[in-house]
């Protein structure tokens, strides 16, 4: 959890303030059919849950932070756009990856939430211990809402 000092602790309670964001991160969830869905403030020395929807106990909670290091979304990050994996271990890339072992995940999904200057603020990201098909419909999806928080990101700053 992050101490009361933590200049992210703004980030959090702005992503909070998003009006449909439960009903987004259901959306997601249901897209995906993925248990854990969370929009993380990602930069390059952190990772920090602004919110999230868990169903498969992953257990993290908005101010709560993982190692940006131990994360997929740091990828995301440095390459600026999605990476959608339906099963780690089909995968040639994902499947000696740290990270779905560290987890124990085998579906994940992240879109950059891109603010209007250009920068990666954080992503969108979804996973489940199952593998799931991750269709166009569902990367089409994440898309749009990670630009909709974006620009409500943008608003509120």
């Amino acid at each position: 959890m992050l101490s009361q000092d933590d200049p992210f602790r703004q980030d959090v309670r702005l992503v909070g303030l998003i009006s449909d964001l439960a009903m987004i991160l259901e959306a997601c969830a249901t897209a995906t059919d993925m248990g854990f869905v969370a929009v993380a403030r990602v930069t390059e020395d952190r990772w920090i849950t602004c919110a999230a929807l868990d169903r498969v106990s992953f257990g993290l909670r908005p101010g709560d932070e993982l190692d940006v290091d131990s994360t997929i979304c740091r990828e995301v990050r440095a390459c600026g756009s999605m990476i959608a994996i339906p099963d780690v271990d089909a995968s040639t890339v994902w499947s000696d990856h740290h990270t779905p072992r560290q987890y124990g995940f085998k579906s994940y999904i992240s879109a950059p939430v891109v603010l209007s200057d250009g920068s990666i603020w954080g992503t969108l990201c979804a996973l489940d211990p199952a593998p799931h098909d991750i269709t166009t419909q569902a990367k089409d999806l994440f898309a749009l809402f990670a630009r909709l928080i974006a620009r409500e990101i943008d608003r509120q700053e």
